[in-house]
């Protein structure tokens, strides 16, 4: 059968929707396309963003990891300088003047390093103030040891003295009695020598005083052996101090008897002989022969003297 106007319209119409469809279609299919490529750019910003993050994140934890290394081995080269120094103070063991091993000040750079031990440039400082302490240390040291190997000043003053000290204490013949006039207690006695607690580690003794016809060694032994205990005394503050009472307080007195009781022979008044008929009657010290019991004193105090190893630490860095 021919198909009727009807049917054709109707055919017409079907044949049309088809191509409606196919239209709307393919714009949705092209939204959802750029929908897509939309989500997959966003998706590798956020990807980039947190790659850099990372990346960030790793590089600051490489420069924590190498500021710790640089901690660490500051902290052990802290340690070493430290060992050595302490190294170098055991050839000060027994030495008499004990302050010459400042103790307290290395208990200091110890405690100051540990307070700084999460800071590696103020770690690298106490090291070096440790190095400095260690080469202040050993130049004493080896000052002393050309001291004691020599007498520059020639006198029997510094002989004594170099003996007695092992070339740690100095001697110097100069104008003691300007030098030491200051706070002089001997009343109408001539002064002789002095030493000052702000230096113990250098005994003047006056040039005119050892000019004088009568003076000889053995009264210039007295003399320094009677220095050498302020000397002592200066150096060793705290045994001292447990000394002192048994001589009323008076170190002058208690210098005297160190010498009356370590140097053979000595007493404080001297007929010296200057030709077959002239003689001086000398009396050097303060007038006041010590007892038996204070020469004890003496021997205690000085068997507690010099300088002592100790334990230099801190918290382990």
């Amino acid at each position: 059968m021919l198909p009727t106007p009807d049917s054709l319209a109707v055919d017409a119409e079907a044949s049309v929707a088809p191509v409606r469809r196919r239209r709307w279609g393919a714009i949705i299919a092209i939204s959802l396309l750029g929908v897509a490529l939309a989500g997959a750019v966003a998706g590798c910003a956020w990807f980039f963003l947190q790659l850099d993050a990372a990346q960030n994140r790793i590089s600051e934890q490489e420069q924590e990891l190498e500021q710790q290394r640089e901690l660490i081995d500051e902290k052990e080269t802290f340690g070493a300088a430290m060992d050595a120094l302490l190294e170098s103070t055991v050839k000060f063991d027994d030495v008499l003047t004990a302050s010459v091993v400042p103790w307290e000040d290395y208990r200091r750079l110890a405690v100051q390093a540990w307070a700084h031990r999460w800071d590696a440039d103020a770690v690298a400082s106490d090291t070096r103030a440790v190095e400095q302490a260690a080469a202040e240390l050993d130049a004493s040291w080896n000052e002393a040891q050309q001291q004691a190997g020599s007498n520059a000043s020639g006198s029997g003053y510094e002989a004594v003295i170099d003996r007695l000290s092992g070339g740690f204490v100095s001697s110097v013949v100069d104008d003691a009695k300007a030098i030491c006039a200051d706070g002089d207690d001997g009343g109408d006695r001539e002064l002789l020598a002095c030493v000052f607690n702000d230096d113990p580690y250098v005994v003047h003794f006056d040039a005119a005083a050892d000019s004088v016809p009568y003076m000889n060694d053995e009264l210039r032994a007295g003399i320094a052996y009677h220095e050498f205990a302020h000397v002592l005394q200066i150096t060793n503050p705290t045994a001292t101090r447990e000394a002192l009472p048994a001589f009323d307080g008076d170190g002058e007195v208690m210098a005297d008897c160190f010498a009356l009781t370590f140097l053979d022979g000595w007493q404080l008044d001297h007929r010296i002989w200057t030709s077959d008929y002239e003689y001086w009657d000398v009396n050097i010290g303060y007038g006041t022969a010590c007892t038996g019991a204070q020469q004890q004193v003496v021997r205690d105090w000085h068997a507690k003297l010099g300088v002592e190893l100790q334990p230099v630490s801190s918290k382990a860095l």
